[in-house]
């Protein structure tokens, strides 16, 4: 064996000792500060420079509806 695959190896033991709810955890803790991020966004930066005022025209809401879905979908697995 390689000393590429026994580091490998060492990896992947240690890794397997992580419980799956941590890393859950640690994955939805990370959509919801991803979330708290574009909450806190100032409008400037999510709308388009040109200031024309559409329907879309911020992509705040859209973004938020987004990372909801994402983190629903992780809790309810």
């Amino acid at each position: 064996m390689t000393p590429v695959h026994q580091l490998g190896e060492f990896l992947r033991e240690l890794l397997q000792g992580i419980p799956l709810s941590i890393v859950r955890g640690l994955f939805v803790g990370s959509l919801l500060l991803l979330l708290l991020w574009v909450l806190k966004l100032p409008r400037a930066a999510v709308t388009p420079a040109e200031g024309t005022q559409r329907w879309d025209g911020n992509l705040k809401p859209v973004a938020t509806i987004a990372l909801l879905i994402q983190i629903l979908i992780y809790l309810l697995l």
